[in-house]
């Protein structure tokens, strides 16, 4: 049995009349006929009085009709949702992101856009060091992550690199050179603060780029307690334990106790990337990087 042999039943039932459904159907009256016959020959009772005003059913006829009347919709209905899903209109997407990343303009853009165009898509989130983000990508537990690129973490994933963030400085808000007069900073002189920055092996990217600056200007930093997140790398500067360096977006966590200040000459960049496993088999996921391309490209244009 086809779905197309409903169709004919249906329409045969509506008009109560071959012809006149074979109109409607655009098709001729013999072959519609013909459709019927061996529908009836399948299920195995006549569906259809054949009377000399038109077409009447049976009891058999009124019993399929009441169990075929929705399948029409309901098939069409399977269709849209299937070409939905193989669209990435619906279903989910699991994105990671670390705890400064999701401070970024670019990164809260792409994910509002993604939010308006597919409404329909469940967007899970989850937030973790880069090192993690990176292992979760390969365990297959998340699609998409917004992560701080190094050399290890790039193994096995494909990285689509954001623009490079300028890094400031941020200190206690009693340190001598916290004052307003210095609106600006060199790294040589923080040559004698403890910095606080995230351990290497969970942030060797930041980590990376604030001790390779500082050897850039000409000394070795003084490491002081580590800190997991780049939050509470800031909560024990404000506890005046030392100093860090952060990426500029990192300026809205005004935290009391922190004053930020640029830096000047010799600065760190904080490089973000949008990663995925090789294998692009998630429509969503193809959706979500081309609104983050496209958003680069306006941000660019303007």
């Amino acid at each position: 049995m086809e779905l197309r042999h409903i169709r004919y039943f249906l329409a045969v039932a509506r008009e109560g009349n071959f012809t006149r459904a074979a109109e409607g159907l655009g098709i001729g009256q013999p072959p519609l006929s013909q459709q019927i016959r061996d529908l009836e020959r399948e299920v195995g009772a006549p569906l259809f009085h054949r009377v000399p005003q038109g077409a009447v059913l049976t009891e058999a006829g009124q019993a399929f009709l009441e169990k075929v009347a929705e399948l029409p919709e309901q098939a069409a209905t399977a269709v849209r949702h299937a070409r939905q899903a193989a669209r990435g209109e619906t279903g989910s997407l699991r994105l990671g992101f670390t705890a400064s990343a999701i401070l970024t303009p670019r990164v809260t853009q792409a994910i509002r856009a993604f939010r308006r165009a597919y409404p329909q898509v469940e967007l899970v989130l989850e937030e973790n060091n880069s090192a993690l983000l990176a292992q979760r990508l390969r365990d297959g537990r998340l699609d998409l992550a917004f992560l701080r690129p190094d050399g290890a973490e790039a193994r096995d994933l494909t990285l689509h690199a954001l623009p490079d963030e300028a890094m400031v400085a941020a200190l206690p808000a009693g340190h001598s050179l916290a004052g307003e007069r210095r609106s600006t900073l060199r790294l040589t002189d923080l040559r004698e603060a403890w910095f606080i920055l995230t351990p290497r092996p969970i942030g060797a990217t930041l980590h990376d780029a604030v001790v390779e600056a500082c050897r850039r200007a000409g000394f070795e930093p003084r490491l002081g307690p580590h800190a997991p997140q780049l939050a509470s790398a800031l909560a024990l500067v404000a506890g005046e334990m030392g100093v860090t360096v952060v990426p500029v977006s990192m300026r809205q966590f005004a935290l009391p106790g922190v004053v930020y200040k640029a830096l000047r000459g010799i600065q760190p960049i904080a490089r973000l990337a949008l990663a995925h496993r090789r294998k692009l088999a998630l429509p969503q996921l193809q959706n979500f990087l081309a609104l983050t391309q496209a958003g680069e490209s306006s941000t660019a244009a303007g």
